[in-house]
């Protein structure tokens, strides 16, 4: 086969455009590449596809080829993507499961079945009394790849595998997929069996470490090619054998209520295709429309905290300058205060000092002197003088008196001073404190609402 041309070079009319455009609409309908009709993704995507059907005259388009053709153009451009597409398809093999009825098809099937009850005899055992054949849930994996219903990440492990290992890494895959979902398929009826293939078993590898297990399941299965030969030779034996025994009319009707068969089976995928597609539009839009509204929101709650935030802040200068004043001022207060009482003490003690009758009494700390008892022997003081010297002590007790009161009076003034610059204080570290409680409770509120839309 000769290496093809670029994607531009086929402008010929294809016999499948309208099933093209129709495939293009519904492939990866939620990816930011391909959901714009008429965008880049889509319009390279048609592209590629109308060239293929053009260059392969003989098989041309077919249902579902699109999902290969979007998994290649996410990794290159549009003349490398056509290039691989018809790599995988002639070299490859795939485009053999599609000619002469999908006889190579249900070759396919039949090995995958063989191989189940093998590897799998449970299974297929359930299967067979069900009368569920591989046909009814496999032919997605065989023509699409894996590519039409199953997460990105995996699927790009798969095509990995399939261009170093062959087309034979499908059964590698289907084979992991059945084993891993054995336990739950083996109590499900024939409805149920059919629609946990459709959708519990895609979704359950959206995570990705359940499709990194699934993928290291598949690359630890050794499956030879000579035993897919062995299985093949059965298949074609059991074919010749029934054409033999089949009246040629009889051969037709079967062929025809396979086809029939293949054909509701394409529709029904078709029909879910579309719904899927539907269903993503729709959700997409309401999710957009939630995200615009929570921002709006968002936007005003942070304009409204930017604002508390602002008045926050002049109101602590506010409050830091109101303290500042406030402090000034009661130092000052005291500070005068201190220095009008030492003043008086001085004067005090200064007159204390200046008076000899004073100074004999009290010690120049302003302690009473204790005094001594005379002499024997000496002269007794006189009535008059006894009298006179009670006369002065009575006045110093009565002045000393006074400035006790007075220092008394002077203390009391301090301490209310104090009292008072205690009580400022605390004003000024519960307005402090009540600004940060506020600011902070705003911070949280928004913070957390962040936090809550995030997950």
């Amino acid at each position: 086969m000769s290496t093809p041309g670029c994607p531009h070079c086929f402008v010929g009319e294809s016999p499948q455009d309208s099933a093209i455009t129709r495939d293009i609409n519904r492939t990866f309908p939620a990816h930011d590449y391909f959901k714009d009709t008429g965008g880049d993704g889509q319009d390279s995507l048609y592209k590629i596809c109308k060239a293929y059907s053009v260059y392969d005259e003989e098989i041309g388009y077919c249902q579902g080829q699109s999902f290969l053709a979007a998994v290649l153009l996410l990794h290159m451009p549009e003349e490398q993507a056509f290039s691989v597409l018809v790599k995988i398809m002639f070299e490859y093999g795939l485009r053999e499961l599609f000619k002469q009825n999908f006889e190579d098809l249900h070759c396919k099937f039949f090995q995958l079945e063989r191989l189940m009850q093998e590897c799998i005899p449970d299974l297929y055992a359930h299967f067979l009394n069900l009368g569920l054949e591989a046909h009814m849930y496999a032919s997605q994996w065989f023509l699409t790849l894996f590519t039409a219903k199953f997460p990105l990440y995996m699927v790009f492990h798969i095509i990995d595998l399939l261009l170093c290992e062959g087309i034979s890494v499908i059964f590698n895959v289907a084979l992991a997929l059945l084993k891993t979902s054995k336990d739950d398929l083996l109590q499900t009826d024939f409805e149920g069996a059919l629609k946990f293939f459709r959708v519990p078993v895609p979704k359950r590898y959206r995570s990705e470490e359940n499709a990194k297990k699934l993928m290291e399941l598949a690359c630890s299965m050794k499956i030879s090619q000579k035993k897919l030969k062995k299985y093949e030779k059965e298949y074609h034996t059991i074919r010749e054998q029934q054409e033999q025994q089949e009246a040629p009319i009889e051969r037709y009707e079967r062929e025809n209520r396979r086809l029939q068969e293949a054909n509701m089976r394409l529709e029904q995928e078709n029909d879910d295709l579309a719904h899927e597609l539907v269903s993503s539009k729709i959700a997409l839009r309401k999710d957009l429309d939630n995200a615009e509204e929570k921002s709006d929101a968002l936007n005003k709650e942070l304009l409204i905290t930017k604002q508390k935030l602002v008045e926050s802040e002049d109101e602590k200068r506010r409050l830091e300058e109101e303290s500042a004043q406030i402090c000034s001022q009661l130092s000052e207060r005291l500070e005068k205060q201190q220095t009008a009482n030492r003043g008086e003490l001085e004067k005090i003690r200064m007159k204390v000092e200046g008076c000899e009758k004073c100074s004999i009494l009290f010690s120049k700390e302003g302690r009473l002197k204790v005094l001594s008892t005379p002499k024997e022997g000496s002269e007794e003081d006189t009535d008059e003088e006894k009298e006179a010297l009670k006369n002065q002590l009575r006045e110093m007790e009565l002045e000393l008196a006074q400035t006790k009161l007075q220092l008394v009076e002077a203390e009391c003034k301090i301490q209310d001073l104090e009292h008072h610059l205690g009580l400022a204080l605390n004003e000024v570290q519960a307005a402090k404190k009540t600004w940060f409680n506020r600011t902070l409770s705003s911070i949280k509120t928004v913070t957390g609402a962040q936090g809550k839309e995030s997950v």
